[in-house]
Order: structure tokens, then C-alpha cells, then sequence
């Protein structure tokens, strides 16, 4: 029995180790910049998160996000600073091993230490469907979740869920899977907001280059960013209250 866990635990690493070097990409030199704290912005990385503050305003609500599969939290940060410069605190999680699925708790490091702000909660991929499992056990401490390329699934099932929800897609996405993706608004609250980005793909809702597998966009990173942060925000000022 020893050995054949000890096999199991070879294959994992191997697999693991494996997609890793397949998938992960670093942040390029535009992520890079949006990590860089301004008059407007304070950015700390401390306590397995990236935070961006927005300074000189009140801040309206907090949100806490989710990377994809492999991806360094600092690609996220043009997406971030966006929704800084807007008023709103931004906690990246660092995820053990890049992977949200060995960090889908994390966020509680962040709501049960900060308890005088509010929050949303939202991820990449593989990121969004590990944050709508956080939420689905945790919908009380949360006003709301959004998506970018990525969908809930059963055991994040959010049906019943009083909060608004937002589901960022684009375009030229080829590595979303479109059909799960269908299937599974079954698992989002009632009151879900739906945006396609026209020309965008899967990598530029992060800003990390290319991934194997996605399509070509067919608008620039800064372009899908910039649609992005301002999809979320208007979401943000019409939905969550």
C-alpha cells in the first residue's frame, strides 16, 4: 500500500512539475510597470498577496482575486492597478505552486483580517472556479464574484446565491471550454451580468503573453485590459451595493 502511494505521489509530481513547464509564463514587462506603486497607488507584496491601495480616496469596496493555472500573481497587476486608480483595494493571491486549486481558502487570510471592509471575489480560470468554491462556502462575507474566462462548477455552485455575479469572456478564447462553460450557468446566482470582449483571447485577461493552446487576439493586452477593468467596474457600481 506504502509503495503504491508513493508511486501515486511520483505521478503527481512528475505531472504537476510537467505543466508547469508547459504552461507558466512570466510577467511581462507591462505587468511589470502595474507592479510599480504611483502617487495614486500603493503596491506591497506581503503576506502571500499583492496589494494595491488606492491613496488619497476613500476606498469603495475590496476585491480578491484568484490567478489562473501557473500564473504568476504579478501578471495580473495592469488589471489590478486599473481598479486601484478607480477606488477600489486589490488583493492578488500568490498561490502555493501557482495553483488556486492548493489555495482556494486563501481569500479568508484576507476577509478575517480586514473585517471593516467589504468584499468581492473573482478569478482567472481555473482561479474563478476556485474562488466560486470559496464563495459558495463563504457567501455571507461576500457582496459579490466575478469571472474572466472561467465558469463555477458544482461544488462552487453559487444558484443560490444572493450576490451579483459577472462573466467576463472573450472572443478569440481557445482555451476556455466553451461547452462547459454553457453548461455550468446553471451554477451562477440569478442575477449574472455577461460581457464578451470583442478580439480579446484566454492570456490577455492576465498579462503573461502567449499560452499554449489560445487563439491570437486580435486587439492589444492594454485594449483588453483596459475593457476589462472597465466592464468590472461598472458591474461594481450598478451591482454591488
Amino acid at each position: 500500500m506504502k509503495k503504491t502511494l508513493w508511486i501515486v505521489l511520483v505521478v503527481l509530481i512528475l505531472a504537476i512539475g510537467g505543466s508547469y513547464f508547459y504552461f507558466n509564463t512570466s510577467p511581462s514587462n507591462f505587468a511589470e510597470e502595474a507592479g510599480n506603486s504611483t502617487k495614486q497607488v500603493d503596491v506591497v507584496d506581503d503576506s502571500g498577496f499583492l496589494m494595491f491601495t488606492p491613496l488619497n480616496q476613500d476606498v469603495k469596496e475590496s476585491v480578491i482575486f484568484y490567478p489562473g493555472a501557473f500564473i504568476d500573481a504579478l501578471s495580473y497587476a495592469p488589471m489590478a492597478k486599473g481598479l486601484a486608480d478607480a477606488g477600489y483595494k486589490v488583493y492578488i493571491a500568490e498561490m502555493p505552486m501557482d495553483l488556486a486549486v492548493f489555495g482556494k481558502n486563501k481569500a479568508a487570510d484576507i476577509v478575517d483580517t480586514n473585517t471593516d471592509e467589504h468584499f468581492v471575489i473573482g478569478g482567472h480560470s481555473l482561479g474563478g472556479a476556485m474562488a466560486a468554491r470559496f464563495a459558495h462556502d463563504n457567501m455571507a462575507d461576500l457582496d459579490g464574484i466575478f469571472f474572466l474566462a472561467s465558469y463555477a462548477d458544482e461544488k462552487g455552485s453559487l444558484a443560490k446565491a444572493n450576490f451579483p455575479a459577472l462573466s467576463i469572456t472573450a472572443t478569440r478564447d481557445g482555451v476556455l471550454n466553451w461547452d462547459t462553460y454553457n453548461k455550468n450557468k446553471k451554477y451562477l446566482p440569478e442575477n449574472t451580468t455577461f460581457v464578451s470582449i470583442k478580439g480579446g483571447n484566454h492570456a490577455q485577461f492576465g498579462a503573461y503573453g502567449k499560452q499554449n493552446g489560445d487563439n491570437d487576439a486580435t486587439i492589444s493586452v492594454t485594449k483588453q485590459t483596459e475593457e476589462t477593468v472597465t466592464a468590472i467596474k461598472d458591474w461594481l457600481a450598478l451591482a454591488v451595493k
